[in-house]
């Protein structure tokens, strides 16, 4: 009974800290791992001391591993990962290769062995998906040419884990017998894939639809949990890795037709089990050893930012795309990720790894993590600065450019369409049936070479930079159209368009409410908010469905336009 409530009150303070570090990382605008994280350290037995039973907390935080890796299998899309193209398959690979090889050379320096050094090199291949996709909502760049960019690489990282859990324990093997095991390993997960496949298309859809009919929402929920469970148990009574059997689990129920519903279900679980795991992690911070070897965790932590930072550059940089999406995709980038805590915690296991490497691995993983938002943000004002500057905007605007250099184009009275996303899309469709000219600026290269194909006018650079707007003909354009989601990149465009044409008529698409006043003050002509537009066809038909007429909806809506316009002019 006593060791009961002991168990329950260490939960209780890891959940109260998670909750406390997450709302301190909200309120300093950081991603909540990053608070998850800091609760861990103060916590812990390095920190101050408030939880005593670390194993129980361990082993619920392997669930949460377990759980990630399912939800990963269950979001994980082929034809989305295929969508995003080469930069994300061929990228992805390439830094993971690059990345580990360097890291194996690491390891090697610091007088690790060859198994220890391949571990290693893994282990820093990886960057965080949870704190690049929070860092990119925040900043409202999920649908930026970097944003896209970085999450094709990371989703190739994540899937990355997978093989790589199965082959440490066959590498951590006598190095005579490498091949041999890693055979064994292979031949016992591609047996279990086989096994997962049969269950996939004959037993599973079968059985979750039995499930589902009963229509008991916790019937369904705790199937998924034992069909989660099940499968990495099974996976570990074959010597693979949990997380694997998780993950097979996960893409068998993503091919159903239930895998939105178990998400949904899941989530809650997945969700609450990851900030335990997290926590969990901070707990694992020596402060000691960071107090006792400061220079050797600087120089650590300093070569593994400049190494990820250099190979993620140049691979995007090959891939032909700008300075700017080579920069935020190099810095996005630079930390470890949340699964080479799990990889290192393989590698103490095992034997390959050191408590002290284990120390300094872990102190330089939750550093590069906490650095990553200020390094971005940085980096951004840097690129901002310059390239508003005549000199570096022209620099800038060498970067290679598909289909040619940068020039004037012989165009008049036409719309300048500043991104070429899905709003941008629909904008130029409805322009060339209505055979009106417009001018695309866009800054992934591949966009550009497919617009260029079909004859479409296009700039290939960044339409913040004052030297692209330069070539865009704006003194014969009629309108300019930004709908980039940057809204400081959006920003930057409207004040240098104004400065080439002040009588440029500009629509731009506006994130959040805070920006209508910026914007407005620039000299925009017309703000379009996408979720208040959205809100007022949703009136629209309920509306309809009481009975109202069109015109009496239309005087409404009218009204609700009215009301928004004066909120932007205050």
């Amino acid at each position: 009974m006593v060791e009961g409530l002991s168990i329950g009150r260490d939960l209780l303070i890891v959940l109260a800290v998670a909750i406390a570090g997450g709302m301190l990382a909200r309120w300093l605008r950081l991603p909540v791992i990053l608070g998850y994280l800091a609760g861990g350290i103060a916590i812990g037995p390095f920190g101050m001391g408030w939880v005593h039973d670390t194993g129980t907390i361990d082993s619920l935080a392997n669930i949460g591993v377990v759980l990630l890796l399912f939800a990963i299998g269950l979001e994980f899309s082929l034809k989305e990962l295929l969508k995003l193209g080469k930069v994300a398959v061929l990228g992805g690979i390439a830094q993971i290769v690059l990345t580990s090889i360097v890291g194996f050379g690491l390891g090697r320096a610091v007088g690790l062995s060859i198994t220890g050094s391949v571990f290693f090199g893994f282990i820093i291949s990886l960057s965080s998906t949870m704190v690049v996709l929070k860092l990119l909502m925040d900043r409202g760049e999920i649908d930026t040419t970097h944003g896209r960019v970085m999450l094709g690489i990371l989703l190739m990282q994540d899937l990355s884990v997978v093989p790589m859990m199965v082959a440490m324990p066959a590498v951590a093997g006598q190095l005579g017998g490498l091949w041999a095991t890693l055979g064994i390993a292979l031949a016992k997960a591609v047996g279990f894939i086989a096994i997962m496949l049969v269950l996939g298309y004959w037993v599973m859809p079968w059985f979750l639809k039995k499930v589902a009919g009963q229509r008991t929402r916790e019937l369904f929920l705790l199937t998924v949990i034992v069909v989660c469970l099940a499968a990495a148990f099974g996976t570990v009574k074959l010597d693979l890795s949990a997380a694997f059997g998780a993950f097979a689990a996960g893409l068998l129920i993503s091919q159903s037709g239930f895998a939105r519903q178990a998400f949904a279900d899941i989530l809650p679980l997945r969700d609450t089990f990851a900030a335990l795991f997290f926590v969990s992690l901070g707990m694992l911070a020596n402060l000691h050893f960071i107090r006792d070897n400061p220079g050797t965790v600087a120089v650590v932590v300093l070569v593994i930012i400049l190494v990820k930072f250099v190979i993620c550059s140049a691979i995007i940089r090959l891939f032909g795309y700008g300075h700017k999406t080579v920069l935020m995709v190099g810095t996005g980038l630079i930390q470890i990720g949340e699964f080479s805590f799990v990889l290192a915690l393989m590698g103490v296991q095992m034997g390959l790894l050191s408590e002290r490497l284990y120390s300094l691995t872990v102190a330089a993983a939750i550093i590069t993590m906490f650095l990553t938002p200020f390094a971005m943000s940085f980096n951004s004002f840097v690129y901002r600065w310059l390239s508003q500057k005549e000199r570096f905007a022209r620099q800038l605007t060498s970067s290679i450019d598909p289909g040619g250099r940068v020039q004037a184009l012989e165009i008049s009275h036409h719309a300048v369409i500043c991104g070429y996303g899905t709003i941008g899309r629909r904008v130029a469709e409805v322009l060339e049936k209505q055979k009106f000219s417009y001018l695309v600026i866009e800054l992934d290269p591949t966009i550009v070479t497919n617009l260029r194909s079909r004859g479409i006018p296009c700039i290939y650079g960044d339409a913040s930079n004052p030297e692209i707007l330069s070539h865009a003909a704006l003194d014969k354009a009629r309108v300019l159209i930004c709908t980039i989601p940057d809204y400081v990149a959006e920003e930057l465009t409207a004040r240098n368009a104004l400065k080439i044409n002040p009588k440029l008529d500009i629509v731009a698409r506006v994130h959040r409410d805070s920006d209508v006043e910026l914007l407005k003050g620039v000299g925009v002509t017309e703000l379009v908010l996408p979720f208040f537009e959205g809100s007022l066809e949703m009136i629209r038909h309920t509306l309809h469905r009481f009975g109202m007429s069109s015109t009496e909806i239309q005087y409404i809506l009218n009204n609700l336009r009215q009301s928004q316009a004066e909120k932007k002019e205050k």
